[in-house]
C-alpha cells in the first residue's frame, strides 16, 4: 500500500508509555540522507532512523517516583514504514506507516524513596512506540 515518504526535518513523536515507565517525551527530527529530494529536502532512507536520538527526557517507573533521565531512540521500523518497491540509490525509502518500536535508554535511573535512602531503578531500558509526522502531503511510495 502506498504511503507518504518521510523527508528531512520531519518530526518523530514518541508515545509517553514505555511500560511500566512513563516518559516525559520530547520530539525528535529525521535527517534525510537519500539522493532524491522533495521541495529541496533530502528524503529519508532506511538507516536514517538509527541517527534519531532525543536525550534529556525525564521518566518515572512504578515505585521509582523520583524522576530519572534517559534518551529516546527508534529501535525498529514497522514493516509498513519501509518501502518494498521504491528506493533511492539502492536504499529503501522510509514511509509514514503506523507505529515504530522505540527504546528509552536510562542514563540516570529514577529512584524509589525508602527510609534508608533512595534505591535506583535497576532497568537499563524500556520499550515503547512512536510515529512519524510528515510535512509531505503529496509524494507517496510503495
Amino acid at each position: 500500500m502506498s504511503d507518504f515518504i518521510i523527508i528531512d526535518g520531519d518530526i518523530v513523536n514518541f508515545m509517553p508509555s514505555f511500560p511500566p515507565a512513563t516518559v516525559v517525551v520530547l520530539p525528535g527530527t529525521m535527517a534525510g540522507s537519500g539522493k532524491a529530494n522533495f521541495s529541496g529536502k533530502p528524503i529519508c532512507v532506511e538507516g536514517d532512523e538509527e541517527d534519531v536520538e532525543v536525550p534529556g527526557c525525564m521518566y518515572i517507573s512504578g515505585g521509582f517516583v523520583i524522576p530519572g533521565v534517559g534518551t529516546l531512540k527508534i529501535q525498529a521500523l514497522n514493516a509498513d514504514q519501509i518501502a518494498t518497491k521504491t528506493n533511492s540509490d539502492g536504499k529503501k525509502l522510509i514511509l509514514k506507516g503506523s507505529m515504530f518500536t522505540a527504546v528509552f535508554e536510562v542514563q540516570t535511573p529514577a529512584q524509589q524513596p525508602t527510609p534508608t535512602g533512595p534505591v535506583p531503578d535497576p532497568a537499563p531500558q524500556y520499550t515503547g512506540q512512536g510515529q512519524f509526522v510528515t510535512t509531505n502531503s503529496q509524494w507517496t511510495a510503495t
